[in-house]
């Protein structure tokens, strides 16, 4: 045992004095240290429990699995409520409020009731041999038409912009997407008779990777079916 000598009552009172502030700070510094030490395993260790996806991929996994309806049956359906139609859009998103609010019996512009909203559809655009355009919404998980009918917003020169179109089409639907699936592997989330930039005449093809979530557009030459341009959205 180690024996100290006795310090005066003055500097003892000070000392003591002191001490207590240096306890009371040790404590308050302890007691922040500890609630930080417990706060932080709980913001490190959410990232590392689930991959980091964005907003768009995140929407992806979660719509992409709900369509038991493949893009190619969606295609059939809709093609089959035009006569003599052919397809030039088709399209995976979720079903709007707008088309769950028409109500009543089926009709012959909604022939079946409309899924919940936010469910997966099909909406499609098929267009008449005179170029007119008819909007087909399906169900992507039961492969019923919900709605159909025609734009009302073509005048006559948009009529004839897509005959022409399709008139120039050399590819089919099918086919396009057969160029853009032998270079990546995934589901058809869409398809699009359009022109690029340099105004040719393309199928617009996206897929979405299962395994990443991400997205890949192909332009696919709608006259010989080369492909003109790839696009990843890893967004």
């Amino acid at each position: 045992m180690t024996i100290r000598k006795r310090r005066p009552l003055r500097s003892m009172a000070v000392l003591c004095a002191l001490g207590g502030s240096a306890l009371l700070l040790t404590a308050c510094g302890n007691a922040e240290t500890t609630a930080a030490g417990v706060a932080a395993p709980a913001q490190t260790t959410s990232p590392a429990a689930s991959p980091s996806l964005s907003e768009d991929q995140a929407e992806r996994k979660d719509l992409v699995p709900k369509a038991k309806v493949s893009w190619d049956k969606a295609a059939d359906t809709a093609v089959g409520e035009v006569p003599r139609g052919k397809l030039t859009h088709l399209e995976l998103k979720r079903t709007s409020r707008e088309a769950t609010a028409a109500t009543g019996s089926p009709s012959p512009s909604t022939p079946n009731p409309a899924p919940s909203v936010g469910s997966p559809e099909w909406a499609a655009e098929v267009a008449a041999p005179d170029g007119t355009v008819h909007r087909i919404d399906i169900d992507a998980a039961t492969g019923k038409v919900f709605r159909t009918q025609p734009d009302s917003d073509q005048d006559a020169d948009d009529k004839r912009k897509v005959a022409d179109r399709l008139g120039k089409a050399r590819q089919s639907p099918e086919q396009a997407v057969q160029a853009a699936t032998d270079r990546t592997k995934g589901t058809v989330t869409g398809i699009e008779l359009d022109e690029n930039d340099d105004r040719r005449l393309i199928w617009s093809v996206d897929i979405v990777t299962t395994d990443n979530w991400n997205k890949t557009t192909y332009d696919v030459d709608a006259g010989d079916g080369k492909i003109l341009r790839e696009h990843v959205d890893r967004d």
